[in-house]
């Protein structure tokens, strides 16, 4: 279980970095800690854990139904 939550919440972390080094974001202006910082917030942390954790049940779910 921890390692596909976790897995998830890498994905989640790693699409939002991404993000903020797209033609639209700040992270090409201000830089990689500026970006980390942004990114590592306690409100990002909070999403992710919960939508890792709702993707979690749905796979769980499929998987012992298919």
């Amino acid at each position: 279980m921890l390692v596909e939550v976790g897995f998830i919440i890498f994905l989640f972390y790693s699409n939002l970095l991404m993000g903020e080094f797209e033609r639209s974001g700040m992270g090409q202006k201000r830089g990689l800690l500026w970006a980390l910082s942004d990114v590592f917030s306690l409100q990002n942390f909070e999403i992710a854990v919960v939508a890792a954790l709702i993707g979690y049940v749905f796979f769980e779910f499929m998987r012992t139904r298919i």
